[in-house]
């Protein structure tokens, strides 16, 4: 199965120069949890953002580059590639970003959303979520961080088989 995780605002606004638009720290130990044990797979800024390979995951970087070897790191240059890496019998995750949010989504059955109300200045933005192919199965709202000025939740939706 194949599932994205990601932050967005209420604007779709899921970053700005290559960073995160906040500090979420419920949601970093949220996306740890969910993540620990299972394949993430995302785009060669995202792993330059975060700078090494995650630990106690497999860790796939899609590039258009030829990259240098990096241990923890399976460097890929193509969805096709992608797909050889994906296990069947578990869920796998695309982390980000923008490019790889929006190439995978049509190919994505589960969405973990930690949605921001409040809507940031960003140069990268999620694709809409429709909610006529979207259901939404699970909300809970975020515990307040005492950091933001804002209130978040995570929803999680499945994909409607048509």
């Amino acid at each position: 199965m194949l599932s994205i995780i990601v932050a967005i605002a209420d604007n779709y606004a899921i970053g700005k120069d290559n960073k995160l638009l906040c500090h979420l720290p419920n949601d970093l130990k949220r996306f740890k949890k969910i993540t620990t044990g299972h394949t993430i797979i995302m785009g060669k800024n995202t792993y330059l953002s975060i700078g090494k390979p995650l630990p106690n995951r497999r860790n796939i970087v899609m590039s258009l580059d030829d990259e240098e070897p990096v241990e923890g790191i399976e460097f890929v240059h193509s969805f096709d590639e992608v797909k050889q890496y994906i296990d069947d019998d578990n869920e796998n995750f695309i982390i980000g970003g923008a490019s790889i949010y929006k190439m995978m989504f049509p190919y994505t059955d589960k969405l973990y959303i930690t949605q921001m109300h409040k809507d940031f200045e960003g140069d990268t933005f999620f694709p809409e979520i429709n909610p006529d192919e979207w259901d939404v199965i699970e909300r809970e709202e975020a515990p307040e961080d005492g950091i933001n000025d804002f209130k978040y939740e995570y929803i999680t939706y499945k994909r409607r088989k048509i």
